[in-house]
Formats: C-alpha cells, structure tokens, sequence
C-alpha cells in the first residue's frame, strides 16, 4: 500500500479495524444504506450500486456487486474501473474490513483485468465506513450477470465462461418502493417479500410479536409470514406470496404492513402474554445468517 494511502487510513480507521479476529455483527453499522447492503451481501442474487471513494482514497466511483466471477472479492477491467463483490468465501470476523481490503488492494493493482487478491486476514486498518462517501447505495437489480462483461477483448476469459452457469441460477428478484431494502423473488413454486428492518433486534421482535398476537402478520390474502432471517444485527422478516402475482402488486399491502408495523415499534407498552407467546414463536422460526 503506497504512503498516501497508509497515511489517508488514519489511527482511527485502523484502531477500529482491531477486531478483526472478533465476530463484528454489525459491519455495516454507520453506513446510511445498512439495511441495502446487508440485502445485497446476504438475499440478494445479481445487482450492483456506485459508491464513491473519499477525496484522500482518489475520489473516484467503484462499482459494488453482489457476487463477481468465481466468487472474487474484486476484480480490475482494463480500463481502470473497479468492481467490488461482497458475497465471496473467505472472510474474517469484520466483513466491512474484509471488502475493504479488497478495495484497497485493488486500487494499487497496475496489471489490470483481472481479479484482485486478498490476504487470509485482512490486519488493522480502515473499514468501509472509513474509506466510502456516506450515502444511500443506488441498487439496480439485474437479470442476470452479463454487467460483469464489456464485450472487451481484454476481459479475463475465465469471466466469460462462468457467465452462462452463474446467469441460470439467478431467481427473478425486484426491489420493492414501499419501504427501504425490500425485494421480491420468485423460486419455481412460490414468490417471497424480504425486508431488510432498520431498527434494532429487540424492538423489532417486539413489534413483530404485538403483529402476530393481533393476525396482523400477512400481507393479505394467500400470503403468510414464513418467519425472518437474522443477518448482520438485523431482522428480515420473510413472507411466502402466490408465484403468479406480479412484484409490483406487493408495494401497496407491504406499505400498509410497514404502517402497522411503524405504530407497533412506536409502542412502549410490555407485551401481554400472548404476544410473549409469539414472540418465542418467532425467535423459534429465526434462521441467523453470518
């Protein structure tokens, strides 16, 4: 890492950085699109957003992905742009330092075209939080991963010959307008709604479990709560809908699920019993994702 950059990583970037040996479980804490990058490092198949590098890491756009060829953690085009994945396979406990040192390592690349290696640990220093222009990530989903290639005669061929494999095992996925870091997709026999929620675990469940005390749980009819997802310090909860309607017809019942949910987190009264009841029946439905 050239001197600039050592430099631009601060002491405090690098003494948040220190527990990386430690499980962080909120990587993304900080980061004004949370809840969008924890559905595009866990739920989401194909889709990518720009983020933007601050003035002392070269302001300049990156591009994020949900998964890159073979699983890399970042790979270079020709002409000097940077694609950077987040669902990859080796990781230490602090994922924001992980990608960061993936970007990082990818900007001091000079032969380009390529994927960009990481270290077993990625070692102290700045996180994502550290090196990104805060703000919202700008998702657009994707059919498929053809955005990995340019038609460019220096693209890495072995890109190329994952594309057709990767693209069949793309669900039909849409983000959803009623709410923030929601997606639709469908699997061969039914669709589902994931919401990523923004508030904290514990007030979240307790607004869940005064919903499902009161069957308010559905999205309506033919629909039913699955039961929700831990990811990264976050809830996500999960409903089963009929397969043959379409993503949009979801945005008006999910918005007034999110209206109903709004009232029950803004409520401070302990829950009666039978939403106790529920609430141990929902933690039992959790499946937790790291």
């Amino acid at each position: 890492m050239s001197k600039r950059r050592k430099q631009a990583g601060g002491e405090a970037g690098a003494k948040r950085s220190k527990v990386r040996d430690v499980f962080v479980p909120r990587p993304f804490e900080g980061l004004a699109g949370e809840a969008d990058w924890i559905a595009l490092r866990e739920l989401v198949p194909a889709a990518s957003s720009p983020v933007r590098l601050r003035p002392e890491y070269g302001d300049r756009e990156v591009t994020v992905a949900t998964v890159l060829p073979m699983a890399w953690p970042a790979l270079t085009k020709p002409d000097g742009r940077i694609f950077l994945g987040l669902q990859r396979h080796q990781q230490s406990g602090d994922v924001s330092r992980d990608i960061a040192v993936a970007l990082l390592n990818a900007l001091e690349v000079t032969d380009l075209g390529g994927p960009v290696t990481v270290p077993p640990l990625p070692g102290e220093g700045p996180r994502l939080q550290d090196i990104l222009v805060d703000g919202a990530l700008d998702v657009t989903v994707h059919t498929g991963f053809n955005f990995w290639l340019d038609n460019d005669p220096g693209d890495d061929p072995t890109v190329a010959a994952s594309l057709e494999r990767a693209n069949a095992s793309v669900q039909p996925t849409t983000k959803l307008a009623a709410v923030p870091a929601a997606y639709w997709c469908r699997v061969p026999e039914k669709a589902h709604v994931r919401w990523v929620l923004t508030e904290a675990e514990e007030p979240a469940l307790a607004a869940l479990a005064r919903l499902g005390a009161d069957g308010a749980l559905p999205l309506g009819e033919n629909t039913k709560f699955a039961g929700m997802f831990r990811a990264h310090g976050r809830l996500v909860p999960v409903w089963d809908l009929p397969p043959d309607v379409q993503p949009e017809e979801w945005e008006t019942p999910l918005a007034e699920f999110a209206k109903r949910y709004a009232e029950a987190v803004a409520s401070d009264a302990e829950l009666t019993a039978a939403e106790r009841r529920t609430r141990q029946g929902l933690l039992g439905r959790q499946l937790t994702l790291r």
